[in-house]
């Protein structure tokens, strides 16, 4: 198979060819599970050699790994956890909706199902899961936190901690549970947000400095 220099919309082709085996995979992992998946199927899928894979990718483990990072990435941008534009409140927004609405994501829940339902795999998979994904998540919410404690504008001693227990605000949430079998409705998810994000910034407000 012969490869051009570019890819679609001026990327190299590497970059393209990279990411169109990880958008098969992912696809493949949610609709068959890690088990029925493989390198072939991926292959077929993307329409690439399977030499074209491991050009990218060591296994199917990592492959996994690298399907759930694509995701988080895309559903909670670099961008979210800069901490240049707007009120603390603004940012703290815009990353907890963000995160509320990969969690809620049916494929993202989709892909949850699947790894509790392998039970050969469970272990392995929870931990490249977690790993890829709210480990990720958490340590971009923590250096968001960092920022804003260094700006005063919030009291943050534990950034590490601080910023697992706002995950898991959400992570926590009973529309998760309400999604399994009704729809989330926008203000739902609005609200949630906002009432998480305000607890969230009374247990870190700095004496004589407003949020907003």
């Amino acid at each position: 198979m012969i490869e051009n220099n570019r890819g679609r919309r001026g990327r190299p082709a590497n970059q393209a060819l990279r990411q169109t085996i990880v958008d098969a995979a992912y696809e493949l992992f949610v609709d068959l599970g890690f088990q029925a998946t493989t390198l072939d199927k991926v292959a077929q899928r993307a329409k690439v050699s399977k030499l074209s894979i491991y050009r990218h990718f060591e296994n199917k483990e990592a492959l996994f790994s690298a399907s759930i990072a694509d995701r988080c990435h895309q559903f909670a941008p670099q961008a979210l956890f800069e901490g240049d534009d707007g009120s603390a409140e603004d940012q703290l927004m815009a990353v907890g909706s963000s995160l509320l609405r990969t969690l809620l994501s049916p494929n993202v829940r989709s892909v949850e199902a699947m790894i509790m339902a392998d039970k050969t795999n469970q272990k392995s998979l929870s931990k490249l899961h977690h790993e890829a994904g709210p480990t990720h998540v958490i340590t971009q919410i923590e250096t968001l936190l960092r920022q804003l404690q260094a700006k005063a504008v919030l009291n943050v001693p534990d950034p590490l901690r601080a910023a697992q227990l706002f995950a898991a605000l959400f992570k926590g949430s009973e529309l998760l549970i309400i999604a399994r079998f009704d729809e989330v409705a926008e203000n739902e998810i609005e609200s949630y947000c906002r009432s998480a994000v305000t607890m969230f910034i009374a247990a870190h407000s700095v004496k004589g400095h407003t949020s907003r």
